[in-house]
C-alpha cells in the first residue's frame, strides 16, 4: 500500500461501507476522506495512550481489571487468552462478566488454573471438570467470572467458572442468564493426554457467588471447531457459526426453550434456490451486498462427526469463510466471517429470523439472510472477528488481523468508525461487550492476558 494501514486510519473518522456508495468507496480513497470527515463527529479521532496500552477518543478511558497470571480469590491461577464475554445483570446493581480462556491443548501446566506444575489440582472437585486429562493434567480451557461494580470500577470476585475444556474461543449470552462457551477444537481422546473428545458447547449459570459448576457438554449442539452463538429471546433457536474456511451457519432447535440438555435438532441454513452456495465471494461476487436472500434449514446427521461442513454442503448448504463473533440485537442476528470476501479480509452478515423461526409456518414466511458489510480493503475492517450490539445499536467489532488491530463502531446504516486501537501489541482484541447499565464496554487483549473496562461518554452515539 502506498499508505500505511496505522497513518490512514489515524487520519480517517469513519467510512460508509453499506448501500449504494459502497463501490465508489471501496475505489476512491478521496471519496471515503470525504465521509471520514463527515463522519468523525460519531466519537472522535483515536489519541494516543500515555501508557501505551490502549488508544481511545477525546473523553474516554480505560481500566486495566484483570491479569493473567494471578491469583484469583478461589485460589486458583488465572489462565491466559482471554477471548469471548458477555455480561449480566447481579444483585444490587453488580455486573456479572463470564470470559472464555482460549487454551489450547498442551501437555504442559504453562497458563493453566491449576498452576505450571498442576499442583493445585488437589484443590479441585474432579467431578466438575468435564475432561480431567492423563495424570491429572486438566485440559487447561475454560471460563472464569467477574462480580464487577461500574460504580466503582472495582472487581469484587473473581473466580474460575468453568474448567477441564479446550480452546474456549466465543460462545454468547442466554435470556435465561447463562452464558454458552463453545470449543474450537475437535481432538479426540487419546493415550496421551485427554481422556474425552473435545469440540463442543458447554453451559455456564451467571452467578455472584464463587462456584465451579459442571461441565456438561450440550453434544445435540454438534462437535466441530465452534467459535460463536446466539439465542433468539423469541423463539429460543439458538444459533452457531464454525470457524472453519468452508464453514456452515447452524441452529440449534431444542426440545425444550431454555434447556439445553433436554436436546434438539441441529440444522445448517440453505439460501433458497440457491443450493450450495459459496457466500465467501472470494473468486466472484456470488453475493451482493444488503440484498435479501430467502432461507431454509435442513436437518443433519452424525453431528459427531466432524465432516459435518461437508456433508452439509453437498446436501445444499450454504459456504461461509470463518464464521466468528455472533450476537443477538435489533431482532437480527449478526456475525462475522474473518476471511469473506475477494480480498479475505472479511465480511459481516445479518441474519434475520421468520416470525414463525423454527416452525412449520417459516416456509410461507422464511427467514431473510443479508450481506451488510464487505470492504474488501483491510485499511477499512481487517478480520473482523468478535462482535456485540451497543446500546445504542451499532455493532461493536474486535479486529484480529496481523498488525494494528482496532474496535470498530459500524452504524446500521454501514457507517464504520474507530473506537479504539491495541496499541500495546499486535495480539487480537477480542470479547466486547457492555454492561447491562451501558455504561461499561469491557474487552480483552488477548495475547497479553488483559482484560479491560472501558468508561466515557457513550451518548454521543
Amino acid at each position: 500500500m502506498s499508505i500505511s494501514r496505522k497513518k490512514f486510519l489515524q487520519q480517517a473518522g469513519a467510512f460508509t461501507l453499506g448501500f449504494t456508495g459502497f463501490r465508489i468507496l471501496t475505489n476512491q480513497l478521496s471519496g471515503a476522506k470525504v465521509i471520514a470527515k463527515q463522519a468523525s463527529e460519531l466519537l472522535g479521532p483515536l489519541l494516543p495512550d500515555p501508557n501505551g496500552i490502549f488508544d481511545l477518543p477525546e473523553g474516554f478511558s480505560y481500566k486495566i481489571i484483570s491479569r493473567a497470571g494471578i491469583t484469583m480469590k478461589d485460589g486458583f491461577i488465572l489462565p491466559g487468552r482471554p477471548d469471548g464475554m458477555a455480561t449480566f445483570s447481579g444483585e444490587n446493581g453488580k455486573t456479572i462478566l463470564i470470559r472464555n480462556h482460549e487454551m489450547n491443548p498442551d501437555i504442559s501446566g504453562k497458563g493453566s488454573p491449576f498452576g505450571k506444575e498442576y499442583e493445585l489440582t488437589d484443590k479441585v472437585d474432579f467431578s466438575k471438570l468435564y475432561d480431567k486429562g492423563r495424570e491429572n493434567n486438566p485440559a487447561q480451557g475454560g471460563t472464569t467470572t467477574l462480580v464487577f461494580d461500574t460504580k466503582t470500577q472495582k472487581v469484587e470476585n473473581e473466580y474460575l467458572s468453568l474448567a477441564g475444556t479446550l480452546r474456549n474461543c466465543a460462545g454468547g449470552p442466554t435470556p435465561w442468564n447463562s452464558w454458552l462457551t463453545c470449543e474450537e477444537v475437535v481432538i479426540r481422546a487419546d493415550d496421551r493426554r485427554y481422556e474425552k473428545d473435545h469440540g463442543y458447547v458447554f453451559e455456564v449459570p451467571a452467578s455472584t457467588k464463587t462456584e465451579l459448576f459442571e461441565a456438561k457438554p450440550i453434544k445435540d449442539m454438534g462437535r466441530f471447531n465452534h467459535e460463536a452463538v446466539a439465542v433468539d429471546p423469541k423463539s429460543g433457536v439458538v444459533y452457531l457459526t464454525e470457524d472453519d474456511s468452508e464453514g456452515l451457519l447452524y441452529r440449534f432447535i431444542p426440545n425444550t426453550p431454555g434447556k439445553m440438555l433436554d436436546g434438539g435438532r441441529l440444522q445448517a441454513l440453505v439460501v433458497k434456490d440457491l443450493p450450495s452456495l459459496d457466500a465467501r465471494n472470494w473468486k466472484e461476487q456470488l453475493v451482493e451486498l444488503n440484498h435479501p436472500l430467502p432461507v431454509e434449514w435442513i436437518d443433519l446427521n452424525d453431528i459427531d462427526e466432524d465432516d459435518l461442513r461437508y456433508r452439509g454442503h453437498d446436501a445444499g448448504a450454504t459456504r461461509f469463510a470463518r464464521g466468528e463473533g455472533m450476537w443477538f440485537g435489533n431482532s437480527t442476528v449478526y456475525f462475522a466471517c474473518t476471511n469473506g470476501g475477494s480480498a479475505k479480509v472479511g465480511q459481516i452478515w445479518k441474519y434475520t429470523p421468520s416470525e414463525y423461526e423454527g416452525t412449520i409456518r417459516e416456509e410461507k414466511e422464511p427467514g431473510i439472510l443479508e450481506l451488510f458489510v464487505e470492504p474488501n480493503d483491510g485499511n477499512i475492517i481487517e478480520n473482523a472477528d468478535n462482535l456485540t450490539v451497543a446500546p445504542w445499536g451499532d455493532l461493536v467489532v474486535c479486529e484480529d488481523s496481523e498488525g494494528d488491530n482496532y474496535l470498530l463502531g459500524i452504524t446500521p446504516e454501514g457507517e464504520v468508525y474507530k473506537m479504539g486501537r491495541n496499541a500495546v501489541s499486535e495480539s487480537e482484541l477480542a470479547g466486547a461487550t457492555f454492561s447491562p447499565d451501558g455504561s461499561t464496554l469491557f474487552m480483552n487483549i488477548q495475547q497479553d492476558g488483559l482484560t479491560l473496562a472501558i468508561t466515557g461518554p457513550w451518548k454521543k452515539r
